[in-house]
């Protein structure tokens, strides 16, 4: 049996940081990885973490300069635990998104990779939609009202209104 080969984009959030915490716990991210991997992955597939960095967080002179542009080469799943690989990119993983990817990649039969970007989330994800190319994405979504969602923007909006490929949002439920 052929594998389906479906290139999946998710953008879970790997740092470790409270401001991105949620109510219960759990990132927005997190919740839409989680979702991926219980509904989407199927054996053959290729997951992509695609991480999204600020802009302008490397040292002079660092060799993520050559990638602001392009992100980063892509970075095998097993790869990415070595603390020097971490380091080079200015990432901390998440214990528990390791360990939910690590799962996956395992009992899934999946590729795992990771790319990851500099500059605004909106941009790059539609950017690497097409970059990659991705077959879907699925990103996300903070729950916002429609005030709020007006005032600070929606990443998951863009993306839909944006991204030439099928875009799932997960919301987040408390």
């Amino acid at each position: 049996m052929r594998s389906r080969g479906l290139k999946l984009a998710v953008s879970p959030e790997l740092q470790q940081n409270p401001s991105l915490e949620l109510n219960n716990g759990e990132s927005v991210s997190k919740n839409a990885l989680k979702w991926a991997v219980d509904n989407v992955i199927r054996k053959g597939d290729h997951l992509i973490l695609l991480i999204i960095r600020p802009e302008g967080h490397y040292d002079e002179g660092d060799q993520i300069q050559l990638w602001e542009a392009t992100g980063s080469p892509f970075i095998p799943w097993s790869e990415f635990s070595d603390p020097v690989i971490t380091k080079r990119y200015g990432v901390k993983p998440d214990p528990e998104t390791l360990d939910i990817v690590s799962t996956a990649a395992r009992q899934n039969q999946v590729e795992v990779l990771m790319k990851i970007y500099w500059g605004d989330p909106r941009e790059k994800l539609c950017e690497a939609i097409d970059q990659i190319p991705l077959s879907c994405i699925i990103v996300g979504n903070r729950g916002l009202g429609k005030l709020k969602r007006a005032i600070m923007g929606s990443v998951s909006n863009y993306v839909v209104n944006n991204g030439s490929c099928p875009v799932t949002v997960v919301k987040h439920h408390d």
